[in-house]
């Protein structure tokens, strides 16, 4: 089957709301952690999401589609549970990176499903980087979750 530009840009507007999810969701997480140390994780992890967000919207520019500007229910849903478990939590380190490990599950599996579509080497390229950055992040915030105590 082809990959028309319209499904490349779909997709890849996809992994830009993903990456919106994400950075918005460590930029919570960093307000809402005491711990220095995570604080300063989540505020990287926030920023390379957003460098993320810029090279996929050059991407889709690039095949001359436009970039959607709507945000993903999911994302919203993400969102607001880390707001309520934080609040819950008084900000537990261990649940907001519990949280934070279960938003990365969701990026991983995007990127995953990203990459079993037949897409031109410079995009395949750029994905399969960011995919792997992701998946760093997620064992990153599994590993630190599992030095938490509940």
């Amino acid at each position: 089957m082809a990959t028309t530009t319209k499904s490349i840009s779909s997709l890849l507007n996809g992994l830009i709301e993903t990456c919106k999810d994400g950075q918005h969701g460590f930029k919570t997480a960093a307000e809402d952690v005491k711990n220095d140390a995570l604080r300063s994780l989540f505020q990287e992890l926030s920023m390379e999401r957003g460098r993320f967000i810029a090279e996929l919207e050059h991407l889709v520019r690039s095949v001359g589609e436009d970039v959607e500007q709507t945000g993903s229910v999911a994302g919203v849903m993400h969102r607001a549970w880390i707001d309520l478990k934080s609040a819950l939590s008084s900000g537990s380190e261990h649940a907001v990176l519990a949280e934070c490990e279960r938003g990365e599950d969701s990026a991983v599996a995007e990127y995953r499903e990203a990459l079993e579509h037949d897409l031109p080497v410079n995009i395949r390229n750029v994905v399969q980087q960011q995919y792997f950055a992701v998946q760093q992040a997620h064992d990153r915030v599994r590993e630190l979750r599992d030095s938490f105590n509940q």
